[in-house]
């Protein structure tokens, strides 16, 4: 198993107590999906290695509460800051407007008008706003991701419909 073929879930943040018991901080807006999350893989010397819970729980909103089997309390603090991942085929498949980051990276963005716009090359959620960074022809474009501008997804032409508001292309191309 690769990180390719993984999704990242999220982090290792902290020890919980003194029987071995660690808070995980996951990366979603659905963390009740990952309630009955029985294993987890973990990076481990550039390999990513599964981890298995022998206790897990929600815990304050996006955070479980864990501890992993075959895990000695004195070992429990190597595993802090370390980041967690699963496998992507694992995802359930999204239809729609709905998509995963990773699966739109090479899409292909167009207006309203049809016009192509640009192919994204990532999406870039560390702000209040997440957006597309979209490379048309040489020259990078930031498209405010916004739910109401998202027309359709074509995932088998691998395109996306976006309705632009005037004048935010002409702010990078001129």
């Amino acid at each position: 198993m690769t990180k390719n073929d993984c999704y990242y879930l999220g982090k290792i943040t902290k020890r919980h107590g003194f029987k071995g018991n660690l808070i995980i901080h996951l990366d979603t807006d659905e963390p009740e999906l990952y309630d009955t999350l029985e294993a987890v893989f973990i990076e481990k010397d550039g390999t990513l290695v599964p981890f298995f819970f022998e206790t897990s729980q929600p815990y304050q909103g996006t955070k479980l509460l864990v501890k992993f089997e075959d895990i000695e309390d004195e070992e429990v603090d190597k595993l802090i800051n370390r980041e967690l991942y699963l496998p992507l085929k694992s995802l359930p498949e999204l239809s729609g407007t709905d998509f995963y980051y990773h699966e739109i990276v090479g899409f292909t963005i167009y207006d309203q008008t049809n016009t192509e716009v640009g192919t994204i090359k990532s999406v870039n959620d560390s702000a209040a706003q997440a957006y597309f960074e979209v490379d048309a022809n040489g020259k990078e474009i930031l498209i405010p991701m916004i739910d109401e501008w998202i027309l359709e997804v074509n995932r088998d032409e691998k395109a996306m419909l976006i309705n632009l508001p005037d004048g935010l292309l002409e702010i990078y191309l001129g």
